[in-house]
């Protein structure tokens, strides 16, 4: 039986030219071994499987060949390349470093630089995975990497450059490699089929390209998983069912589904997806990834950035046209949304259905908005036009005066139509109006004349006291004329001063020195009923009693358990109309105040004695009796009660443990 190479081992480009997608590299490589302007390091960078350590080898194998070709080639014939071919070459030295990562591994690499190549100009040192050396490797391997012999070349290669310490990135010359595009991974896995002798179809070589994620090692691996699955004829029906992959079938019939507003053909796939066992999380991806491919195929300008087949991309252009614009922007938005809250979802798959109601009715939402805007638009030109109009003539009054040095203001031109507010956007306040508000209607006030005298009540009156006039020439009824000569007025008395000072704390009950000020109570406790006078009649007991009762059970059938536990309780009244009321804490107390005034309004009004009021007292606590927590506390309590029980435990040597 036959040894079985994978193509990625078989296929393993050999020249420079054969190299797939890195031709920055390539060409870089060739023209310094041209120039013989070889440096010292090389660091090669770049994602798995785009061909690191196949430069490595190609270069390695290139600057010790004695007969180069034109192009800078190895030609494949000579000793050297003949032993490295066949894996005997001594100038080619491979280090995986992610097992020989200590300072021991580097130290005997750094002995074996010291002997010169014994055929050949160059020996070579291929330090793969470059980044898993500790750091004291790291700084074992600076000195000679900085100043390596003439004839010691370093190839060193990495996935993570941000791994290794700076000062061995300043040593060497970088070159990042790129992933491969998906149309050059799918001709060359074309020339593979042909060498093969496999039959392919295009689509069903560039899924694979597409799902290699630009590593040519990982679609030439996925190349002979499909071949042994199906055979020397590969189609794309059996690659979506082999590497378990949506086909882009789903995603057309979703679309269409949705465009015809079509829910139940929407969910009816979705579960389809799930029996399938397909995750859901990767179908609302690839929704994603649909929407997007639908949106840049409306302009035929960006169709090429859709990486697909040629028949897919026609169907994707096909149906970018039936698809509106604006649904597919709403749509890539509803799907972005649901794809960011599906880890947090509970129920994942009412999350995604969700989702998928709202995208079945997008389209007529938006067809919705689109029939009110013209309508909108048009009343807002209107509006817009009538502002316009009245601006168009100022009232003479508001045009600045020449020479004032006023600006002059014009009306800004018309801008853009304002959305309607109809469209689904709620204004959260009002808007103010441009518009200026109308002057108010002034109205003509009729004054009437007073032809009375009118006597000033703020001075006291100097009314028949005037120095040139008695008493007794002025008669009832009349006004005197005023003197010729009027005297000083009499001094008045002075008023106690108040000063600016505000009555504080200490002042409140103080009795003020004029007759006219208030003092404000600060509270209220009950309302005021007029001091009877006599003796007082009696409240009847039975008829306190039961009033009482009554507005407890009220408060009780309001739910207002407190207030029905502080009036719970038997009441009565002495001479004085004074009722004592027995609580049973502080607290109470105050719950009792809390509804005082509305009680005892109702109280006097039901019994008919306005004189009423309560008095309210704290019941004592009762005494406890002692308290028994031991075992011998309880025995001493019995034994005083029972004497019997102390000459029983004598008799029988107890001991109080119970």
């Amino acid at each position: 039986m036959e040894n079985f190479v994978v193509s990625a081992r078989k296929y393993r480009p050999a020249t420079f030219r054969s190299v797939v997608g890195q031709q920055h590299v390539t060409t870089t490589l060739q023209n310094a071994i041209q120039s013989q302007h070889l440096a010292q390091a090389f660091l090669f960078c770049g994602p798995r499987g785009v061909g690191k350590t196949t430069c490595a080898r190609i270069l390695a194998k290139t600057i010790n060949c004695t007969n180069l070709t034109p192009e800078a080639e190895a030609c494949g014939i000579c000793a050297s390349c003949v032993a490295f071919q066949e894996n005997a070459s001594f100038n080619v030295h491979e280090l995986d470093a992610a097992s020989n990562n200590s300072v021991e591994d580097i130290r005997s690499l750094v002995e074996q630089v010291r002997y010169a190549p014994q055929q050949g100009r160059f020996k070579i040192y291929i330090i793969d995975e470059v980044h898993m050396l500790s750091n004291a490797a790291f700084n074992a391997f600076l000195k000679t990497l900085e100043e390596p012999p003439g004839y010691a070349i370093f190839i060193l290669a990495t996935t993570e450059r941000h791994k290794i310490i700076p000062t061995i990135l300043s040593r060497c010359q970088i070159f990042d490699f790129n992933r491969i595009r998906v149309e050059d991974i799918r001709e060359h896995l074309r020339y593979v089929a042909t060498s093969e002798g496999v039959t392919a179809d295009d689509d069903a070589l560039h899924l694979l390209a597409q799902k290699a994620d630009g590593g040519l090692r990982d679609a030439l691996s996925m190349f002979d998983q499909q071949v042994t699955f199906a055979g020397n004829n590969l189609t794309y029906k059996e690659v979506v069912q082999n590497l378990h992959i949506l086909d882009y079938d789903y995603y057309f019939r979703l679309v269409d589904a949705l465009l015809r507003e079509n829910l139940s053909a929407a969910l009816l796939l979705l579960d389809s997806v799930m029996q399938q066992g397909f995750d859901l999380h990767n179908f609302v991806v690839g929704t994603a990834e649909h929407l997007r491919g639908l949106l840049v195929c409306k302009d035929p300008v960006t169709v090429q950035l859709l990486e697909v087949s040629d028949n897919i991309r026609q169907q994707y252009v096909r149906q970018a046209q039936a698809a509106p614009l604006p649904f597919l922007l709403s749509a890539l938005n509803l799907v972005s949304q649901c794809d960011r809250d599906f880890k947090q979802a509970k129920n994942q798959r009412l999350h995604v259905e969700l989702a998928l109601m709202k995208l079945a009715y997008l389209n007529g939402a938006v067809q919705f908005v689109r029939d009110l805007t013209p309508a909108s638009n048009g009343e807002a030109k209107k509006k817009t036009s009538s502002l316009a109009a009245g601006a168009a003539s100022p009232a003479p009054a508001s045009a600045p005066a020449p020479g004032t040095g006023e600006p002059e203001t014009n009306a800004p031109a018309d801008g853009p139509d304002p959305l309607p507010v109809e469209n689904g956007v709620v204004e959260l306040h009002a808007t103010p109006s441009i518009e200026p508000a109308a002057a108010e209607p002034i109205t003509p006030r009729h004054q009437v004349r007073d032809t009375l005298p009118h006597v000033e009540t703020g001075r006291p009156s100097m009314q028949g006291l005037e120095p040139t006039q008695r008493p007794t020439d002025v008669r009832p009824g009349t006004i005197p004329a005023p003197s010729a000569a009027p005297g000083p007025l009499p001094s008045l008395p002075k008023l106690p001063s108040l000063g600016n000072r505000l009555p504080g704390l200490r002042d409140v009950g103080t009795p003020t020195a004029a007759p006219t000020t208030k003092a404000v109570p600060t509270a209220v406790a009950e309302p005021s009923t007029p001091a009877p006078t006599g003796p007082l009649a009696p409240v009847a007991p039975e008829l306190l009693q039961t009033v009482w009762k009554q507005l407890a059970e009220e408060r009780r059938a309001q739910d207002k358990m407190s207030e029905f536990m502080v009036l719970n309780r038997a009441v009565a009244a002495d001479a004085s109309h004074v009722i004592t009321l027995t609580v049973d804490n502080p607290v109470q107390v105050v719950q009792f105040n809390d509804f005082r005034a509305e009680f005892m309004a109702e109280l006097r009004r039901r019994t008919g004695h306005p004189g009423l009021t309560v008095q309210i007292e704290v019941a004592s606590a009762a005494p406890t009796g002692r308290k028994l927590y031991t075992s011998n506390d309880k025995f001493a309590y019995l034994a005083e009660k029972y004497p019997a029980l102390q000459e029983m435990k004598q008799r029988l040597g107890l001991d109080a443990d119970f």
